[in-house]
């Protein structure tokens, strides 16, 4: 089987969380600059099987796009087009960096550790796949 991969995209920063290849588990891959996301996506999928993106979708609690949708809807329109045949699914990502920062207290992380972005978008991704995986039972 292939894995699947979570995307948190952000202007600056993106968070990655893959499953294993059997799809059970959801483990935080990395996060790397937004600029350099497509040079490693392509590496990555030549060396691991990817069946499925998802990758979050900014919205409010009305349900209306945000600031950051704009930016998340030209990435997937990149990632169509660089990967044509992997689909691409899009997550609700309201809350996920809010659990993700709550996850970090709950697990005992410092607080020096808690401080670094980059570990609340890679904990995000990896609760959003966590949580497209339990759906999908």
């Amino acid at each position: 089987m292939a894995r699947i991969l979570c995307i948190d995209y952000g202007g600056k920063r993106t968070g990655l969380a893959v499953t294993d290849p059997l799809q059970i588990i959801a483990s935080a891959l990395t996060t790397i600059d937004t600029k350099e996301l497509f040079s490693f996506l392509k590496k990555y999928i030549q060396s691991e099987p990817v069946e499925l993106i998802l990758i979050g979708e900014p919205l409010g609690l009305d349900d209306q796009p945000t600031h950051a949708t704009p930016l998340v809807k030209a990435a997937i329109q990149r990632l169509k087009k660089e990967f044509p045949q992997i689909p691409i699914e899009t997550v609700d990502e309201r809350y996920t960096s809010k659990m993700a920062s709550r996850a970090m207290i709950d697990m005992g992380m410092k607080k020096k550790d808690r401080q670094i972005k980059g570990n609340v978008d890679r904990i995000a991704a990896t609760m959003m796949l966590q949580e497209y995986l339990e759906r999908r039972g």
